[in-house]
């Protein structure tokens, strides 16, 4: 309780309790090597193939001991800004392959459910099919739910998305959970769409991605799409899991998930 619920860091353990000394090179051996830090891209080779894009949220609460806690990698990058007339700043990075990518066939469609910046991957999946459309390919219909706290606040490439809407590239479903009294969430609006899901599903023979929190929101969208079969399909709730797992198993329902670290009631951000 008194490391976990006030998520305290061993520099905080040490100075909350002043009588603990051990020595420095003992903590060294005992402090675990810093975990790498995992993005997904967000943009295409095919239009950046000298850059690589990335979305973070800079994570910054305070604790119930009132202390500020800053995220140890969203910091440090913050920190690395251009700077003009200036050398660049340095950061270290790998790139490691992933399944979690485009049908191979341009012309599947494609059901893409995101929420802040699981928006990342879905923006390089556009922007590669906005291109190659540009280039004359027939590119299949592509369907994004993404939701966010506020259009103003964080709807991340809302611009460009607006764009490619406009242009045809694709069909935005939104929800900005804080902008109404009842909180509407991606979920919400997957079942409000529930025929074009099934539609694309079961009879274009389409992929479903969905990109963000692993606890809550992925759960929920996955139940969400189970509703959405039972509904439009009339197949029992066995059935209707038993498809979606089909989805799974064939590799048409991918996803880019993460766990979220857990905070205390009460913190703001």
């Amino acid at each position: 309780t008194f490391i976990h619920e006030d998520c305290r860091n061993i520099v905080e353990v040490l100075e909350d309790m002043p009588s603990l000394a051990p020595p420095f090179d003992y903590l060294l051996e005992l402090l675990p090597r810093l975990q790498v830090r995992f993005y997904s891209i967000a943009s295409s080779p095919r239009v950046h193939y000298k850059h690589i894009h990335i979305v973070m949220m800079w994570t910054m609460f305070k604790k119930p001991t009132n202390r500020i806690h800053n995220g140890v990698c969203t910091t440090w990058l913050r920190h690395k800004e251009v700077v003009p007339d200036e050398e660049n700043p340095m950061v270290p990075v790998f790139v490691r392959r992933s399944t979690f990518k485009l049908p191979a066939d341009d012309t599947v469609p494609i059901i893409m459910v995101g929420a802040g910046t699981g928006i990342a991957p879905f923006r390089a999946f556009l922007q590669e099919r906005a291109s190659k459309r540009l280039a004359g390919v027939d590119v299949g219909k592509c369907v994004l739910f993404f939701g966010c706290r506020s259009r103003t606040q964080d709807f991340v490439y809302g611009e460009e998305l607006t764009q490619w809407e406009k242009d045809g590239i694709v069909t935005l479903f939104l929800a900005f959970s804080r902008e109404q009294q009842a909180k509407v969430y991606v979920q919400d609006r997957m079942r409000e769409a529930k025929a074009l899901i099934w539609d694309l599903l079961s009879t274009k023979g389409g992929s479903f991605y969905v990109c963000g929190d692993a606890k809550r929101m992925a759960r929920d969208v996955h139940q969400a799409l189970v509703d959405v079969v039972r509904a439009c399909s009339g197949q029992t709730d066995v059935e209707s899991e038993s498809f979606v797992q089909s989805l799974l198993t064939t590799g048409r329902y991918m996803t880019d998930v993460w766990q979220t670290s857990t905070r205390p009631s009460g913190i703001t951000q």
